[in-house]
């Protein structure tokens, strides 16, 4: 099999002829690999799921408590067809995996969505080296460079300190999973104020817990017995912002959690008071550091920016494209 055939698109995603599966389907197919728990990456409708361990939880309550998920340990060797397979951190959110797929002695690496900052809610980013690297390019502008997370997180903490004095609740808009569980990874040991949670972000904190993720203590919001919110910290995801439910914690200031918070314009765009720059991706220098260190002779790049960073690498005289 020729190396450009190893790993393809076809109608349901990233196919792998050789070893019978597909990576992170769009659609239902008879064997699916998947790199983490997104809903955008962990879709319904395929026969058999093969996921890191820690992941399962949050996909059995994505997938259905019926789906067949195989748990896999990171570095375990499998084999798919004519392949070997092996799942390493991804360092993105908890389970997340990079793919390492070997064929004839070549090897692919697909590292879907990845960051290399310091997260003490999963597991680091594990570099791993390869023929060909399939790479996400969400943050790939020299723009995005990441802010230190220890100092971001002291500025939601001194934020929500500054909102209690003026008597206001802090509504933080942060992915229900993921960044939610950061922050409060983060938070841990700088509060013994329990932070609120939106029922969404309250149901996947319970399975980071399960996993021994410490994290600032917390309790679900229950609006049918709470009336009366007063400088409280309360986190939720981004699609209640503005909402019915938020604005029963009037008055309140409100801050959004993301890397795209790196571009004032979005802050202001989207109606935040506050914008925090802490993305789950890895940011340009992140990028660069990890292709470089993948020794890879050729570089896939999918999603975000890619036409940008396939054009700054072949400036450096590396064989990149975007992946067809």
């Amino acid at each position: 099999m020729a190396s450009t055939d190893l790993l393809q698109r076809d109608k349901a995603g990233l196919a792998c002829t050789a070893g019978g599966f597909h990576i992170d389907p769009r659609s239902g197919v008879p064997v699916a690999l998947l790199t983490h728990a997104h809903a955008d990456h962990a879709r319904t409708g395929s026969d058999v799921y093969y996921a890191h361990a820690s992941s399962l939880p949050i996909l059995k309550q994505r997938l259905g408590q019926d789906a067949d998920i195989r748990p896999v340990e990171y570095g375990e060797p499998l084999r798919f067809g004519d392949t070997r397979v092996s799942f390493h951190s991804a360092g993105h959110v908890l389970g997340s995996a990079q793919i390492r797929v070997e064929h004839n002695g070549e090897v692919w690496l697909v590292t879907g969505d990845f960051k290399r900052a310091p997260d003490p809610s999963c597991a680091p980013f594990e570099p791993v080296t390869c023929d060909t690297l399939i790479c996400e390019a969400t943050f790939a502008l020299p723009i995005y460079r990441w802010p230190d997370v220890d100092t971001v997180v002291d500025d939601i903490l001194q934020w929500w300190q500054a909102n209690r004095r003026d008597g206001l609740n802090s509504l933080l808009f942060c992915y229900a999973f993921g960044k939610a569980q950061r922050v409060l990874a983060g938070l841990h040991g700088k509060t013994d104020q329990p932070i609120c949670l939106h029922g969404a972000v309250a149901s996947l904190v319970t399975h980071y817990a399960d996993a021994g993720i410490d994290m600032a203590p917390t309790r679900a919001i229950d609006l049918r017995s709470e009336k009366h919110f007063e400088g409280e910290l309360i986190i939720a995801p981004p699609g209640a912002s503005g909402s019915t439910w938020a604005r029963r914690f009037n008055p309140y200031r409100s801050g959004f959690c993301s890397g795209w918070m790196r571009v004032r314009g979005n802050r202001r765009r989207n109606g935040y008071d506050r914008g925090f720059v802490l993305s789950d991706h890895a940011d340009w220098p992140a990028l660069l550091t990890t292709i470089r260190e993948s020794q890879a002779s050729r570089v896939l790049l999918t999603h975000g920016y890619a036409d940008t960073m396939v054009r700054y690498l072949r400036e450096q005289g590396v064989d990149a494209q975007e992946l067809p």
